[in-house]
């Protein structure tokens, strides 16, 4: 259980650093303006074609006697948007590192040589045009396990009571990892961690993760949540995937706010 209170620790810490860091915060928040728009008009089209898109999918409902067939279809219909809000959660951090990969490798740096010892960051070799093909790949990886866990969580979600109670909690554990494990993929990458290393590394410290991610996922539920947390997010997963490489870390990140710091 200590790993579960780290990892929401982890968290804490990176929002106190794009706090004392108002320039990385401010250049953080624009990937995840672009992505939110870009959410934001899918969801509204659905909610708006979303009854349409299902009645052309069920047309065996036409000759339903009222009200079953408005209500089943209205049940599909609420499921629909559930489940694409599900994924939105799910997909959103990986898009939005995925538009954003230049911003949050500087602000990552940054947070790493704030931390560390000799005030030095591990940089990757690659060209850019290489770290974004690895991030996007990786990203298509992850996003289909993702939408794995998705559907299967959505075909549980009609299980009697276990449907409507445990399949939401450990929707949000599942939704957790996935969020710890894009997050800290922008550290880990650059120290040439693969993702196949990266998902071992997680699964042994579940509680870890956990603790950073299932918060995080909750809190993006919430409109507009998602894109002030974002900077906040690569600066705590960050620390924590030194913590998973057992890189010593100074208390730089608990460094008193000053108005130098604030105007970096």
């Amino acid at each position: 259980m200590r790993d579960l209170g780290a990892g929401f620790g982890y968290l804490l810490k990176g929002q106190r650093w794009v706090a004392r860091h108002g320039r990385s915060y401010g250049f953080g928040l624009l990937p995840g303006l672009v992505t939110l728009l870009l959410y934001a008009a899918a969801l509204v089209a659905l909610a708006l074609w979303g009854d349409d898109l299902v009645a052309w999918a069920t047309p065996f409902a036409d000759d339903w006697s009222s009200p079953w067939g408005g209500l089943f279809r209205g049940l599909l219909t609420a499921v629909l948007f559930a489940l694409a809000l599900l994924l939105a959660v799910l997909t959103f951090t990986a898009v939005t590192l995925l538009v954003g990969q230049p911003f949050y490798e500087s602000l990552s740096e940054r947070v790493d040589r704030d931390v560390s010892p000799d005030g030095t960051a591990p940089e990757s070799d690659l060209p850019l045009h290489r770290e974004l093909w690895i991030s996007a790949r990786d990203s298509l990886r992850i996003l289909a396990r993702a939408a794995l866990w998705g559907v299967l969580l959505f075909a549980l979600g009609f299980l009697p009571v276990v449907g409507q109670t445990v399949v939401p909690v450990v929707g949000f554990f599942v939704t957790g990892f996935f969020l710890a494990e894009e997050l800290t993929a922008v550290a880990l990458q650059r120290r040439g961690v693969d993702l196949r290393e990266r998902l071992t590394l997680l699964r042994a410290r579940k509680l870890l993760a956990w603790g950073f991610g299932t918060p995080l996922g909750l809190a993006f539920l919430v409109p507009f949540v998602a894109v002030f947390l974002m900077p906040g997010a690569v600066a705590g997963a960050t620390l924590m995937a030194r913590d998973l490489m057992d890189e010593e870390t100074t208390e730089g990140d608990a460094t008193p706010l000053t108005k130098e710091s604030v105007g970096s």
